[in-house]
Formats: structure tokens, sequence, C-alpha cells
């Protein structure tokens, strides 16, 4: 789930900021947009499943994705005609970025791909956390309570790491939605750009990164085929889907759409990489997905309220 969303409001957490239309790209009907949404979803999914396919360390694989989802992205850019935002807040956003995917990827080696998206999933919760210490903007009733079931979740996934020795990747998936919650905070406001901030963190981290795969040994077909994909498809090719779809979608359907990542992630890497998760991670799952969706949900609805 470590996508950087295109402020205009809270959407899953994932919040967007209107990107011009290029020459080439026509305005779509709900149906269509909603359709985008949904294979963006579907695209961002399979990262835990080519990053456990790759036998690379987690460094030299999240330098490669992200030097090939630059690429991907800043042709999208020059297409689009969007001129890159160079502000405090790109720059801090771009940071997070880098905070995110790095994260994101060491968690998926320690841990299961189930635990590392979930766990990163929590990142509305320290939204709320931030604005409340940053902004002083006390929670309400429904933010506590969401609080509470999420830490709930949370501590069921740290009995389970426990007892499997994945505590570390438990951890570091954490850590990656608290810089998760520092993107969203920082693509918010004057002078912040989402999308820039995602090229740029994501440039970054792949020249960064990236001179590490010059270390590992296997560069056989089926290896770079994963490489390219992830780098393509789970960073690329998502993130511009989501920026086209998320534009004439209404909040609520993008919140249910999106939904579907943390559950279909573990599902593929399951079904293609044979992990399994315990029945602990399970409940954790449950608890913390739905309390997160349907808090977003409501969050849609109040806003859409409030502008009716």
């Amino acid at each position: 789930m470590e996508k950087i969303f295109f402020i205009e409001g809270n959407v899953h957490g994932k919040q967007r900021n209107r990107i011009r239309m290029g020459p080439g790209l026509r305005p779509m009907d709900r149906n269509q947009s909603a359709l985008f949404v949904f294979l963006a979803s579907v695209c961002f999914s399979t990262g835990g499943l080519f990053i456990k396919l790759i036998p690379w360390s987690a460094l030299a694989i999240n330098g490669a994705r992200n030097l090939i989802g630059a690429a991907v992205i800043g042709i999208y850019l020059l297409f689009t005609g969007h001129r890159l935002v160079f502000s405090r807040r790109v720059l801090v956003g771009a940071l997070s970025m880098i905070g995110v995917t790095t994260l994101f990827t060491l968690a998926n080696k320690l841990t299961t791909a189930a635990n590392t998206i979930v766990l990163q999933f929590t990142a509305p919760v320290f939204v709320m956390l931030f604005m409340a210490a940053a902004y002083r903007q006390k929670p309400g009733r429904v933010d506590l309570i969401v609080c509470v079931l999420v830490l709930l979740g949370v501590i069921l996934f740290f009995v389970d790491g426990i007892r499997a020795g994945n505590l570390t990747g438990n951890l570091l998936a954490i850590l990656s939605g608290v810089c998760y919650a520092g993107v969203f905070m920082m693509n918010t406001g004057e002078k912040a750009d989402a999308i820039s901030s995602c090229f740029l963190g994501q440039l970054a981290a792949g020249l960064m990164f990236t001179p590490l795969c010059f270390r590992e040994t296997d560069f056989s077909r089926k290896v770079m085929a994963a490489v390219i994909a992830l780098g393509v498809i789970q960073v690329g090719l998502a993130y511009i889907l989501f920026s086209i779809g998320i534009r004439n979608t209404p909040p609520v359907t993008a919140s249910l759409i999106t939904g579907m990542e943390p559950i279909l992630n573990p599902l593929l890497v399951a079904a293609f990489y044979g992990e399994r998760i315990t029945a602990l991670s399970v409940v954790g799952c449950v608890i913390v997905v739905c309390t997160v969706l349907m808090y977003n949900v409501w969050l849609a609805k109040r806003k859409k309220s409030a502008e009716g």
C-alpha cells in the first residue's frame, strides 16, 4: 500500500491533488474512473509477491524498482505537461516517500506480506496523532475508537510476531506506516505537490540503492522479469492509473475499491509463493483493515455532507 496519494480530501488515507490533463487525456465518466482506481489497486497489490520472488537484498530491490518506477512516472509527467514543484513540503514528502518504500521492502523480507501491508495500513492513525501534536486538533470520539481498535489489531500482530520470530519485520512495517503518515502530512497545504514528491522520492531512492544490485549474483530471466514488473507495474503504472482514476471517482467508492489491496496482496503471495499467515494474524488483519476502511468511508461521507 505504499502509494502516495493525490490530495483533495481523505480517501482511505489516500489523498489527491489535481494533475493537469495532458493533450492526449480526455475526461472520463465515474465508471471509467472507478475502473482505473481498481486497476491501480490490483497493480499495487503485486508488490509483496514480486518482492518475495526476487532473491536479492531488500535495498537492492528497492533501488531497482524505484529507479524503474521513476522513469515510468517521468515519462508520464512529460506527456501530461506537469511541471515538477520544488518546495520544502515537496522535499520533506520525498524524504518520507524514501522511508516508506525502503521500510516496506525491508519488512517484506523479514515478515509475511500480510503483516507488512496491514501494519502499513495503520498510517491514518498516525496522521491523527501528528495532527493532534502539530496542529492541536483534538481527535473526536470516533477517532479515539478507531485508534483503540487499530492498536488492538497491531498488538495481535506483535504477539504473533514474537512467537514466529518476525518481530523486527513487524516493527519496520509499523515505521513504514509512520513514514506514510508523513507523506500524507507533507502533501497538504500550500506549495505541496503529491506527484512531485512521489517522483523525486523514487528517483532519489533509485539512485541511492540501485548500485547495490551489482553485488547480486542472480540475474536470470525470471528474476529480471520480476524486477522490471515490480518497477513498471507495482510502482510506475499503479501511480499513473491511480492519479488518473481518482480525479472523478467518488471518495466512498475509492475507499471501498482501494480497501481490497491489503486483502489481495497476501492472497497473491499465498497463491504463487506459498506463504501462509497464522490465525492470530488473520484476526489482527480483519480488525485493522475493517476499522480503517469503515473510518475512511465515514470520513468521506462526512465530508460530502459538509459540502452538500
